[in-house]
């Protein structure tokens, strides 16, 4: 086994072979503000592989590693360029759905949607979870006290919400202001 210094300088006499030849390898495959990057990466990885380098010439190995680490990179580049195409296909997921059409399950989820993130989440864990706000005051990082106010009042804000769906679908008529019914 060799030392750290032994180490060091085997990967900064490597270092020093390479780092031209293989820049301009880079820069003739991908774009130069990309091969500024690749290079970090293969640099990188002789740095963790340098006890398993050739005693000759190390530059024919770091293409190799530069090979590899190319093709890695353009597979991500596709799979994220798939990523995008596809998120683009589907709908907005903030698009509020007609409560007149909704089922009971799904009037819930309208109204739960209409709330903040805080109150979704201290909702969805005592509903879902089924946490007590005992239980609930670490997730949040709050007190125990905190926890059960925050529970209370996004209860009543889906309380809220809820009613606010049902009042203007199902026979509520608003009059200059107020509320009656037909």
């Amino acid at each position: 086994m060799t030392s750290e210094r032994d180490r060091r300088r085997r990967f900064e006499s490597i270092a020093e072979e390479v780092f031209e030849p293989l820049q301009r390898y880079l820069r003739r495959r991908i774009h130069p503000g990309q091969a500024e990057d690749v290079l970090s990466e293969v640099l990188m990885t002789v740095w963790r592989r340098v006890d398993d380098a050739p005693d000759g010439p190390a530059l024919p190995w770091c293409y190799g590693i530069a090979r590899h680490t190319l093709a890695n990179q353009r597979r991500g580049h596709r799979r994220h360029l798939r990523l995008i195409e596809k998120l683009e296909a589907e709908p907005s997921p903030r698009e509020e759905p007609d409560p007149a059409e909704l089922g009971p399950d799904l009037e819930l989820s309208a109204a739960l949607e209409r709330l903040s993130d805080d109150d979704q989440e201290v909702l969805r864990l005592w509903a879902w979870e089924q946490l007590e706000p005992r239980e609930i005051a670490p997730v949040l990082g709050v007190s125990v006290n905190a926890a059960t106010l925050r529970l209370s009042r996004a209860r009543t804000r889906l309380g809220e919400s809820l009613a606010g769906q049902v009042r203007g679908h199902a026979g509520h008529k608003d009059i200059e202001g107020t509320q009656e019914t037909r």
